[in-house]
Formats: structure tokens, C-alpha cells, sequence
């Protein structure tokens, strides 16, 4: 059943009118007609709702059912050096999917890529909308947000907010005796804690004063392997983890 995220709720007498894009996706590529079904995620609750109308917007109405979420069941998210190329975009799309709560960009030291102000608008809008189409592939009734970058400082005043904040650092991968990463993630799901920031580098890795300042605010290293991963790579490994652990 194709799944939709809207931002209206359901009247009283349990109708609802999509518009816009997701409008056009039911009636134009999909060509549904009244008597389909299809799902509608508002407000973090997936219903089954049957197309009454079909016209410039769609009006569907509540049958009473509803999906389970399958959601992670503690909140993680994702901070990224800003890397080369496409690879915000795969990492927004891919970590969707395996349960991102949101990603959180930010200039690193050895970030490559200088963020563009003028047209960073519109590629934080292309990667909500990437993270759109995953959390509705996905069957997510949670679709992360996408946050502008932010410096290396700002990174630092959030890392308070979270439960637990762990740092990909590869040089603790050449480490001969590392605390692996399950052996952590078992502390927090006995804690019972609820929210996770992991924090990754660029292609060149977290800078050695990046490392010692996150440390020193209360982060811990986090073991990936002993192999070096990609920048693009290392997100999903441990979001596959923290899943592994905690679903």
C-alpha cells in the first residue's frame, strides 16, 4: 500500500484532503481511483485510509485502521563532516531507512566541501525530500529532519541534550584493544536511555583537537572495526548496530 506524510489532520467526521506533489503522485503516476486504499502518516500515526475523490486533490476518509510504527525504539542522530560529491545525499537517504532520527551536517577541520548559504537552501530542501521518499519506502511513520549545517562550536552546545554521544574516530580502528561497540550500546539499552548523537568525520576523519574537544564535552569513541570506512559508510554501520542491539 503506497504511503503518504501529511501535515493536515483528519476532520470529524474523519475526511482529509491531500494536495500539492503527493496529490499529483496518487492520481497521476499511481492512477488510483476511489475505492483504493492507501496509507496516511500524520502526526506519527499510520492510518489506512480509502480514496473517496480524485480530482485536483484527493480526499480520502479514515477506515479506522491503523499500521503498526516501526520505529526505533531510542532516538539517534546522525552528525556528519560535511563530505564531497553526493554523499550527504546517500547518507540521508540510506540512514533513513535504517532508522535516523535526524542528521545534523557540520563544517569539520577537514571538511573539503564549503557550504554554499545562497544555495544551501534549496540542497537542505532536496535532502528532506530525499529523506521523504526514504521514511514512505521504508514504511517509516517518522521522517527525519534534515538540519542546515552548523560550525563545529554549535556541535559542541548540543552534545548536553543527548543521553549518550559517541565519536567515530579511526584511530581508535588501529588500536590492537578496543572496546567494542555492542559492549557499549549494551550500557545504554540497560540504562534505558532514549536518544543516541553519533558523530563522524569527513573523508579525512575527525582532526585530532575535534577528537580531544568532544571528549573532553562527554563524548566516548566508538569501535567500527578494524577496518577504516568510508565517510559514507561509517553512519550506516552503526545505525545497522544500534539496530541490531535495541530491535
Amino acid at each position: 500500500m503506497q504511503r503518504y506524510f501529511v501535515n493536515e489532520q483528519f476532520d470529524e467526521q474523519g475526511h482529509l484532503e491531500i494536495v500539492g506533489e503527493n496529490a499529483k503522485h496518487i492520481s497521476k503516476v499511481m492512477r488510483m481511483q476511489s475505492g483504493d486504499e492507501i496509507v496516511v502518516v500524520t502526526n506519527g500515526q499510520a492510518y489506512v485510509s480509502e480514496i473517496i475523490d480524485i480530482d485536483v486533490a484527493v480526499i480520502v476518509h479514515n477506515t479506522g485502521r491503523t499500521v503498526p510504527s516501526p520505529e526505533m525504539p531510542i532516538k539517534v542522530d546522525i552528525a556528519c563532516g560535511l563530505p564531497k560529491g553526493d554523499k550527504l545525499e546517500l547518507i540521508a537517504q540510506k540512514a533513513t531507512e535504517l532508522g535516523m532520527h535526524a542528521l545534523i551536517p557540520f563544517a569539520a577541520e577537514r571538511s573539503i566541501v564549503k557550504w554554499d548559504d545562497k544555495k544551501g537552501e534549496k540542497k537542505t530542501e532536496r535532502l528532506q525530500k530525499i529523506a521523504q521518499e526514504a521514511a514512505e519506502q521504508s514504511h517509516r511513520t517518522y521522517v527525519p529532519q534534515i538540519q542546515q549545517p552548523i560550525s563545529f562550536k554549535e556541535l559542541l552546545a548540543l552534545i548536553p541534550q543527548y543521553d549518550a554521544v559517541f565519536i567515530a574516530d579511526e584511530e581508535d580502528a588501529k588500536q590492537l584493544e578496543r572496546t567494542k561497540f555492542a559492549d557499549k550500546l549494551k550500557k545504554v539499552y540497560d540504562s534505558k536511555l532514549e536518544s543516541i548523537l553519533c558523530v563522524f568525520g569527513p573523508e579525512g576523519g575527525i582532526s585530532r583537537q575535534e577528537s580531544a574537544s568532544l571528549l573532553q564535552a562527554g563524548a566516548e569513541t566508538m569501535s567500527l572495526g578494524p577496518r577504516i570506512l568510508r565517510a559514507e559508510t561509517a553512519p550506516l554501520y552503526a545505525l545497522s548496530a544500534i539496530s541490531y542491539e535495541f530491535e
